[in-house]
């Protein structure tokens, strides 16, 4: 027998029982759960992980044979969900994606989200200045077919007839759904596209800043700029909000491919995608809420009053659950 193979069988001798022990407690809590785990095995595995991390090192280290290197590496592998892995359950884990995660994930694109806010207002005043010089502009911005009646031809009675006509229950859904559909392929496109160097989130959010600021001067300039307002604003200060946060999170991930600085480009890719990746996640939470604001609020609360007192509380929810104050030990 070689010395090799004398090596391998003593190492395996000395420390044979604390693997087996250690295997036998991630098998109890695989089949079952980590709490059927008594308290003395809960504080026996992370000592019984991290020797057998430490006789994995010797192993690699001393070139044992692959078979027991491979064991190691198995057993190491499966005890580290168990001794660092999340013990929560899956509700646990939802209340924490909305008491930390997403609040967080929005926070740290704050710089981002004003770019994004700021490029969006850009493209609105652009189209609201092109179109104040020559209305054939507004078809440039707006496809005519989405614009309805809602064109520079319309009159000021013809526009605020849009605005509060009512529809069935049925009609509401389709529309709600569409509108849904529509913004959501807006918001995950701007995100998505990120990856160029963050141009295509760019032109987008140009893009759907010149819609609204065709739109607005239509309205404004017909002198039903308030009611248009309570009718965009029921729902608009979630939608926009979530396009604009849709738009950040494009921005850092082509921010993080363009300018990787001492990391690679993945790393850095990486880092940026867990912030913007929670923030998505939320992104497609509030276009969900905006459709139904847009479907159903919209459509079925004609008082301008009311539609701007739902905007402002919307508005302020949205501020104090992403940018106020945030419980001791809530920051990450």
């Amino acid at each position: 027998m070689s010395e090799l193979q004398l090596k391998s069988q003593r190492f395996r001798r000395e420390r044979e029982a604390d693997w087996r022990r250690l295997e036998a407690l991630v098998t109890k809590a695989e089949q079952r759960s980590a709490g059927a785990l008594s308290d003395t095995e809960i504080l026996a595995m992370p000592v019984l992980y991290r020797s057998t991390l430490s006789a994995l090192s010797v192993a690699r280290a001393t070139s044992l044979d692959q078979a027991l290197i491979g064991y190691l590496e198995s057993l190491a592998a499966r005890a580290y969900f168990f001794v660092y892995g999340a013990r929560s359950t899956p509700l646990e884990q939802l209340a924490a994606f909305f008491a930390r995660d997403w609040p967080a994930g929005v926070r740290s694109l704050w710089r981002e989200t004003l770019i994004a806010l700021l490029i969006t207002a850009l493209g609105a005043g652009v189209a609201w200045g092109l179109i104040a010089s020559d209305a054939d502009w507004f078809y440039a911005f707006v496809d005519p077919a989405l614009a309805g009646e809602r064109d520079p031809t319309a009159s000021a009675a013809a526009l605020r007839a849009t605005l509060y006509h009512q529809e069935g229950s049925d009609g509401l859904s389709f529309f709600a759904t569409m509108l849904f559909t529509h913004n959501a392929s807006v918001a995950l496109t701007a995100f998505a596209l990120g990856f160029a160097l963050g141009a295509p989130t760019i032109i987008l959010l140009l893009m759907n800043g010149a819609m609204l600021g065709a739109m607005l001067h239509v309205f404004i300039s017909r002198g039903v700029g308030f009611e248009f307002g309570g009718w965009l604003l029921i729902h608009g200060v979630t939608e926009l909000f979530a396009i604009v946060l849709a738009g950040a999170a494009g921005l850092r991930i082509g921010w993080a491919v363009a300018f990787p600085g001492d990391d690679s480009r993945l790393e850095a890719l990486s880092g940026a995608g867990r912030g913007a990746g929670a923030a998505m996640m939320g992104v497609v939470i509030m276009l969900m809420l905006a459709g139904l604001l847009e479907g159903f609020g919209r459509q079925l609360i004609g008082n301008d009053l009311v539609r701007y007192a739902i905007a402002a509380a919307t508005a302020l929810l949205w501020g104090l659950y992403f940018y106020g104050p945030r419980p001791s030990g809530s920051a990450r």
